[in-house]
């Protein structure tokens, strides 16, 4: 998620969605770009939204019988949600653990469904998503002229509005929350209602069926994952590519992108993070152990939390304060950098220790006992 991400970290918030209204735009910034729009972006968090669902059916086997499943669950969610509001008004605003804790709530009451069922429920709340999204955008269009025309100067960049921007986020911690609250506080609130409920959920309750089905197990047979990747990559970047070409042709208006744009790039990203599951699950088919990728995932919770550290002392200005100064190639050579540290220190980690630091008090919250730490060393019989 990292390779999305750092423009978020690096660049104004209207970049995100339209990339000409800053930065270059030319060369191996274009380049990296549409690497990380048909490749990366909203794949990823799909995937983690998806492996949460699954985890949240495999707890109950793992708790204790003399406790109800819901306990745990509620604590861990209460859990998440604490780290996540902390994480999103102290740190950096786009964090992901709010939505997913709230809607980790709510699947939880449905994980006992079948498969089908599983599906169903979810690509319906999926789908409920980009229905919501057209009809708001519709009515708006519609509607009142001044309205319109207010919700298409927010969008619009304009240098004075970014240089401001800029200025905050290179400027002290408490200059910077200015701008993260206010954009915490949407992504809570209005955000959450129209769109991530409906999306995190619908792809939790996906990821729920995906494991019964056996799919995430690397149990099915090469063919169904060369299907399902070669469906998911082909689906979906066609969907993605024409909603790129529909930006570029309307000179990213805001409205045609909520419309049209935005709603491809929806539903491709989805076929695409389905691909990108066939691919892992062919590598571990093939005898890939992939075990510093394991270790990663394993410390999921603390390298998350753990990028946003490094990225906003990068680029905010309690750290070196780049912010609005590296270009896109530039980050994505942060990226590689935290990527190759990750992988390593994960891996260094899990050879002493049995949980990431995150993982380990998290789990001493949800099931009120101190965990062990230290891996457990197997004793050596005397010769």
């Amino acid at each position: 998620m990292l390779a999305t991400h750092i423009q978020l970290f690096a660049f104004p918030s209207l970049a995100r969605w339209n990339p000409t209204a800053y930065g270059d735009f030319q060369g191996v910034n274009w380049w990296v770009w549409l690497a990380t729009s048909v490749l990366a972006d909203g794949k990823f968090i799909s995937i983690f939204a998806m492996l949460l669902g699954v985890s949240i059916v495999m707890s109950p086997r793992r708790a204790d019988r003399a406790i109800p499943a819901w306990r745990p669950h509620v604590r861990r969610m209460a859990a998440l949600l604490v780290l996540g509001l902390l994480h999103a008004y102290l740190l950096w605003y786009g964090d992901m653990l709010v939505p997913l804790a709230l809607c980790g709530a709510v699947v939880f009451l449905v994980r006992g469904l079948a498969p089908r069922w599983l599906l169903v429920v979810g690509i319906a709340a999926f789908a409920t998503a980009s229905i919501v999204s057209i009809a708001l955008t519709w009515s708006l269009a519609h509607g009142s002229p001044a309205d319109l025309e207010a919700w298409r100067y927010r969008y619009t960049p304009r240098r004075v509005e970014m240089a401001t921007e800029i200025g905050f986020y290179q400027g002290t911690w408490l200059e910077q929350m200015r701008y993260r609250v206010p954009e915490a506080r949407e992504i809570h609130t209005w955000y959450f209602v129209t769109r991530l409920f409906w999306q995190m959920s619908g792809l939790m309750l996906i990821g729920m069926a995906l494991f019964k089905l056996g799919v995430l197990s690397a149990v099915r047979s090469r063919m169904f994952y060369r299907a399902l990747g070669s469906g998911g990559f082909g689906v979906g970047i066609l969907l993605i590519s024409l909603g790129l070409w529909r930006s570029f042709a309307t000179k990213w208006d805001p409205l045609d992108y909520a419309l049209v744009s935005d709603q491809l790039r929806y539903w491709g990203n989805f076929f695409v993070a389905l691909g990108w599951v066939a691919l892992v699950m062919l590598l571990c088919q093939r005898g890939w152990a992939l075990r510093p990728v394991a270790a990663v995932g394993r410390m999921a919770l603390t390298n998350y939390l753990l990028q946003s550290v490094i990225c906003t002392t990068i680029f905010y200005g309690h750290g070196l304060g780049l912010f609005g100064q590296v270009d896109r190639a530039g980050q994505f050579a942060i990226v590689l950098a935290v990527w190759a540290f990750q992988l390593l220190a994960s891996t260094a980690w899990l050879g002493f220790f049995a949980l990431g630091p995150v993982e380990w008090v998290l789990r001493w919250v949800v099931f009120g006992r101190r965990p062990r730490l230290l891996r457990s060393v197997p004793a050596v019989a005397a010769g």
